[in-house]
């Protein structure tokens, strides 16, 4: 600067050459203190940076946290009908009279039905695929996100064994019946069942046959107990979802 040039000059000029050299010494210092302000400075820009796109990534979890929430209730009302209903086949069966209520029984049909649960893990392996994933690292939030996930393979490979099983009934199911009358029945209008020429009687043999069949009441007898354990098993992941929404706010409010 212009300013220490004419100090530097004015020493020189009186032979001042230890002043000279203290003033050096402390140019030099002045010089080192603001290279290090500004090495710090841009420390603390890069830890901004970084802490906002580490808060990004954490938004797209939360999000995709609470649209797995949002499937779940729903997945977690749809099995507990279900098994409320093929635990009451059950009972039925158990007491012999299953005879006694046919619509129970056709109505436990539902259980055939092949649901998964998939959850959106998108944010959360960008995350771990980042170099910002160590910010979390052993920290509450890392405990929650690896339990979550750990969680989720289980209810994976529940949902997996259950509906393999149904569809292999399902399958030998199909070589033993004709199920032309059944599907018609299920999912035709009862208004236009009425003007065609099989009578009602025939749908309801039919579907008797069908229900008595033992494939048909081993899915019942499997979805009576196993979706309570979907059930369950949702309901563990819902409680540490909501845990991870909890400790994002937290960060995030920081």
């Amino acid at each position: 600067m212009k300013f220490f040039r004419k100090i530097r000059q004015k020493l020189l000029t009186e032979s001042k050459f230890n002043k000279y050299f203290m003033y050096a010494i402390g140019e030099i210092v002045l010089v080192v203190i603001g290279i290090l302000i500004a090495l710090q400075i841009n420390n603390w820009n890069q830890v901004r940076k970084d802490d906002q796109i580490l808060k990004d990534y954490l938004g797209k979890i939360k999000v995709h946290t609470l649209e797995d929430l949002r499937i779940l209730d729903t997945l977690t009302k749809y099995r507990t009908q279900i098994a409320t209903q093929c635990k009451k086949a059950r009972v039925r069966i158990l007491d012999k009279t299953e005879d006694e209520d046919l619509f129970l029984f056709m109505s436990c049909g539902v259980a055939f039905a092949d649901f998964y649960f998939k959850p959106n893990t998108g944010g959360y392996e960008a995350l771990k695929n980042s170099v910002y994933f160590g910010k979390i690292n052993n920290t509450s939030l890392d405990s929650l996100l690896t339990n979550y996930h750990s969680i989720i393979e289980d209810i994976a490979e529940n949902e997996k064994s259950y509906n393999e099983y149904v569809v292999n009934q399902e399958t030998y199911l199909s070589t033993q019946f004709d199920t032309s009358l059944i599907l018609a029945s299920a999912f035709l209008p009862q208004d236009s069942l009425k003007i065609r020429a099989t009578p009602q009687s025939e749908y309801y043999q039919v579907f008797e046959e069908y229900t008595a069949s033992a494939p048909y009441r081993n899915v019942i007898s499997l979805a009576a107990f196993q979706l309570d354990a979907m059930v369950l098993q949702y309901g563990q992941l819902k409680n540490v979802g909501h845990g991870i929404i909890k400790e994002i706010d937290v960060l995030d409010d920081k």
